[in-house]
């Protein structure tokens, strides 16, 4: 039986491991090749360089919660329970990245450092989708009419808690759900105008 073929995908994984293995510091893209049985060329051909295949993983990671707060930014229904939803799935999806695997969690603290241009598009993505829910409250008239931009924005910075890798070790704390809901009700008190 063949190998696979080496795909990004493949190598992406692969670098994934190495990286919860040995840690951003001292992962080598030989490291990579070593762990997929190929020569660090072939991982080259994929990506043109080190940093090329860190930015490439980085995006995968952030790229993870975007199908799903999508869903709901799109879904059907009043916009003000979408817009918690929405919030309520990017603060569990940060929670589970940040606890179920706290190594990784902080290997891609320091990736996202290294790749603010990544970060910058996955925020726009993220702030995007909560100005379509804010556009779709306000022609439905469950808001208030506003800038659904600047909206976006303002939500986004007010429950930065919540979705701010920085803020991690809050989100074990007791009380935080409870914050967290108290943050819905008021942002959503303020959009109804």
């Amino acid at each position: 039986m063949s190998p696979a073929p080496l795909t990004p995908e493949r190598i992406l994984e692969a670098t994934e491991d190495v990286l919860r293995r040995f840690g951003p510091a001292k992962a080598t893209v030989v490291d990579v090749a070593r762990a997929l049985g190929v020569s660090h060329g072939s991982v080259y051909r994929h990506f043109g360089s080190k940093a090329a295949l860190r930015e490439a993983v980085t995006q995968r990671w952030l790229d993870l919660s975007h199908a799903e707060l999508s869903a709901v930014a799109d879904a059907d229904g009043p916009a003000g329970p979408r817009l918690r939803s929405w919030l309520a799935a990017l603060f569990a999806a940060k929670r589970r990245k940040a606890g179920d695997d706290p190594e990784l969690f902080a290997t891609y603290m320091v990736l996202v450092g290294e790749n603010s241009a990544t970060v910058d598009r996955h925020i726009e993505t993220m702030i995007g989708q909560l100005a379509r829910i804010v556009e779709s409250g306000v022609r439905s008239g469950e808001f208030a009419g506003t800038d659904a931009a600047a909206t976006a924005r303002a939500l986004w910075d007010a429950t930065n808690r919540f979705h701010d890798p920085a803020y991690a070790a809050d989100w074990s704390l007791p009380g935080i759900d409870a914050a967290f809901d108290a943050v819905c009700d008021l942002l959503l008190r303020g959009l109804q105008g």
